[in-house]
């Protein structure tokens, strides 16, 4: 089984995705966390690693196939931002939240202030919209590829894990 748990920054992708994968027993896959390490890698942020590939396809192209050739190992929870719209899923979540709770998770997860945060947190995905468009033609507004649309911010993480997790156990294979 495959499941793709995405949204934007801040939405809890990564800790749902965590939480799921320890509950199943599945494997754990994070475009965030490649991603990240590509940016540690050149020795930049987040935000200065987005600007980056913003010029340079081949940053997204790359983490998306790192993504890809580990989600077809299967038995995977893969959480990304693109990841329901790139993978062929049994179930594919979009988690999502307000603006303001999102830069408030992050500042929190990283350490920033909170208007800080924010400004990153806008800038990478005003970053993010333009490149996925230019480079995919993927507009991040269009749910349509989602089984689920979950709002993060009315739930804690447990509770979005026991919610999600009650889809997994009742899922069955769709009519094709």
């Amino acid at each position: 089984m495959i499941i793709t748990i995405s949204g934007p920054t801040g939405s809890g992708k990564t800790t749902v995705a965590r939480g799921l994968a320890e509950r199943f027993h599945m494997r754990h896959i994070s475009a965030g966390e490649v991603f990240r390490r590509m940016a540690e890698e050149r020795g930049l942020s987040l935000l200065e690693f987005s600007k980056l590939a913003e010029g340079d396809a081949a940053l997204d192209r790359e983490v998306d196939e790192r993504q890809r050739a580990m989600a077809g190992e299967g038995n995977a929870i893969v959480d990304g931002r693109l990841s329901g719209w790139l993978l062929e899923a049994d179930l594919k979540i979009w988690l999502k939240a307000p603006l303001e709770v999102r830069a408030a998770r992050v500042a929190k997860r990283e350490g920033k202030a909170y208007d800080v945060a924010l400004r990153e947190t806008r800038e990478r995905e005003e970053s993010e919209l333009g490149r996925y468009k230019r480079i995919y033609k993927i507009d991040l507004r269009d749910l349509s590829p989602y089984h689920v649309v979950l709002e993060t911010s009315l739930w804690g993480a447990e509770k979005i894990v026991e919610i999600v997790g009650v889809m997994v156990e009742g899922h069955k294979e769709p009519v094709r």
